[in-house]
């Protein structure tokens, strides 16, 4: 029975990609879904053989953990660096965007706040 290893919901294609390749090199059998047409199902990778599936978690488990330290390796130099994304440069690039959403945030903060307003007065 196949069990599902990757969930592919807001995964980059790269990561995908090195998910498969090791699967191959493992010489682990998968099949993988693909997502649907209006985005109800977001497609998933599957390990088919019930033996495999230990060493599939195991190798996922590491290669998660060799991501993560890239991923933070990669966002400290940009840090050093100077160009990590912070809110000021967002601001810069972005104002409409930045604007809209504080605009949404305080509306939507004022929809919760609403009802204790009425109550009291």
């Amino acid at each position: 029975m196949s069990r599902l290893l990757l969930n592919l919901r807001n995964v980059p294609d790269d990561e995908a990609d090195d998910v498969r390749a090791l699967l191959d090199s493992n010489r682990i059998a998968f099949h993988e879904t693909r997502p649907s047409m209006w985005g109800i199902s977001a497609g998933a990778i599957f390990v088919t053989e019930d033996a495999s599936i230990p060493e599939a978690k195991r190798l996922m488990a590491g290669y998660q953990e060799q991501r993560r330290i890239s991923a933070r390796a990669e966002y400290a130099a940009a840090v050093r660096d100077g160009t990590a994304e912070t809110f000021w440069s967002l601001l810069r690039a972005e104002p409409g965007r930045v604007l809209l959403t504080l605009l949404a945030i305080a509306f939507l903060l004022g929809l919760v706040a609403l009802p204790v307003y009425l109550l009291r007065g």
